[in-house]
């Protein structure tokens, strides 16, 4: 049985939110383009951050969203947003 890439698994997963260098490996070998977090500026973060933002907003419950461990909320703190 092989065995799913490293992005979906809690190997390919930072735990302060995110993917670690193995998750986007992973994804890169699947031919994904993804680079690392941009916390220091620019408009790859000003991007992520809008659209992560309206995703709390509209796609997490009121639980998930107050929530400081959930993935999303440790992702947007990894961003600086």
């Amino acid at each position: 049985m092989a065995k799913s890439p490293a992005w979906t698994r809690k190997e390919g997963k930072s735990p302060s939110g995110g993917l670690n260098e193995k998750g986007r490996a992973s994804l890169r070998a699947a031919g994904h383009d993804i680079k690392r977090p941009q916390p220091e500026g620019g408009s790859r973060k000003d991007s992520f951050c809008a659209r992560m933002t309206g995703m709390k907003r509209k796609l997490t419950g009121s639980a998930k969203a107050a929530d400081p461990n959930s993935r999303i909320n440790k992702s947007l703190r990894k961003w600086d947003c």
